[in-house]
């Protein structure tokens, strides 16, 4: 399953990147993109286990800009 979430408070470019690599790490994720121009989050993962990783990746951004969220 492939979802498009917004990104409010996403400050910079290089944390996006950032985020992008962190997020690609997470296990069952099979693509992964952060744009900072677009404030966008692509996530792409197995349907089964879709919203454990999408928690993860909440997580994961909250870690490296804690007043960004994924809407």
């Amino acid at each position: 399953m492939r979802k498009v979430f917004k990104l409010e408070d996403l400050d910079c470019a290089n944390c996006a990147a950032k985020m992008e690599d962190a997020i690609k790490k997470i296990e069952g994720v099979t693509f992964a993109s952060v744009s900072f121009m677009t404030q966008k989050l692509v996530l792409e993962a197995d349907d089964a286990i879709f919203d454990e990783v999408l928690a993860k990746a909440k997580k994961a951004v909250s870690k490296i800009e804690p007043d960004c969220t994924i809407r």
